[in-house]
């Protein structure tokens, strides 16, 4: 089939290897092979014969042995998943040649080594799924910071990384999820100040100290806003008060001091509150908090608060 230029097997239950000839249909510009049983490894020229190739959906299957270097002569490739696999050996440094990439997915497997600072150059990268990668080691490059395109940042479940300051940086980011990787380290004064458009920062499960910045409020987008299990400390911010468009903020587990704000009040659009085992809470809990008519979970367990709570709470 010398003029196929769309080949969708997904979402059945194929098993065995992949043909190689497949990769030789020349005029190919979808590949999707998703959530099948494949197995066995991909060709070392996998790109070599697929100039046109745009979309290669591997995600969900039982694909092994190493990405190919090769990858970067599909140089037109905008889509790449190849997500929840047994993928082995290190991400590869040609894959700083596919710069017309929006959508990368290498979570979920058996990868080694580092994430490589290639990955900074991928310019017109919009999505960046690498999570829960056991045998990754190093830091997240601070090359991440040039791809001021991306939406969509999801590094999680690595342990033993950094923040990187430049990832603050990036204007365009809707999501930044980084939870359970125990970063170290502080979190940015000005870290809310180029995110006008932060929708969701995740930094739950990791070992990050210092304040929490009071440039929180420059998120003016935030709807979720995840700080548990950390070693924060300082005072809970009265800039969060700001965030009227937060609908779950989470700042349990920290060693947060001083007492919860009559601010939170106002977010009139909170649905979950999670304040819990803060042993240097003190004070009364703001009756202001049980008019917030959007919630439906407060989670306050565990901490040292006084008072008794108001008889017309619910």
């Amino acid at each position: 089939m010398s003029n196929l230029e769309i080949l969708n097997l997904g979402f059945n239950q194929l098993s065995g290897q992949v043909p190689s000839s497949i990769f030789n249909i020349s005029s190919l510009k979808r590949i999707h092979f998703r959530d099948n049983s494949l197995s066995g490894g991909l060709p070392d020229d996998l790109c070599v014969h697929l100039p046109k190739l745009k979309e290669l959906y591997l995600s969900r299957n039982e694909l092994s042995s190493s990405i190919p270097s090769s990858i970067n002569k599909c140089c037109n490739l905008q889509i790449l998943e190849l997500s929840i696999n047994q993928f082995n050996g290190i991400i590869p440094k040609s894959i700083r040649n596919l710069t017309q990439v929006k959508q990368l997915y290498l979570g979920l497997n058996n990868l080694e080594g580092q994430i490589p600072e290639e990955i900074g150059n991928l310019f017109s990268l919009e999505m960046l799924n690498i999570q829960a990668i056991k045998g990754l080691t190093g830091q997240i490059p601070e090359e991440i910071g040039n791809l001021l395109g991306l939406e969509l940042l999801t590094i999680k479940a690595i342990k033993g990384l950094m923040i990187p300051t430049s990832i603050f940086n990036i204007s365009s980011l809707k999501t930044i999820d980084l939870s359970n990787n125990s970063l170290s380290g502080s979190l940015p004064n000005d870290m809310c100040q180029h995110l006008p458009k932060l929708e969701g920062l995740y930094l739950s499960r990791n070992e990050l100290s210092g304040n929490i910045p009071s440039s929180i409020s420059k998120c003016n987008n935030l709807k979720i806003l995840a700080f548990s299990y950390n070693q924060l400390t300082g005072i809970i911010p009265r800039s969060i008060g700001n965030l009227t468009r937060l609908k779950e903020l989470y700042l349990g587990l920290n060693n947060l001091e001083g007492q919860i704000l009559e601010e939170i009040s106002n977010l009139f659009s909170l649905e979950m509150l999670g304040i819990q085992a803060i042993k240097g809470l003190t004070g009364q809990i703001p009756t202001s908090i049980f008019n917030i008519y959007s919630l439906k979970t407060i989670a306050l367990s565990s901490n040292s608060l006084l008072g008794n709570l108001p008889n017309d709470m619910c």
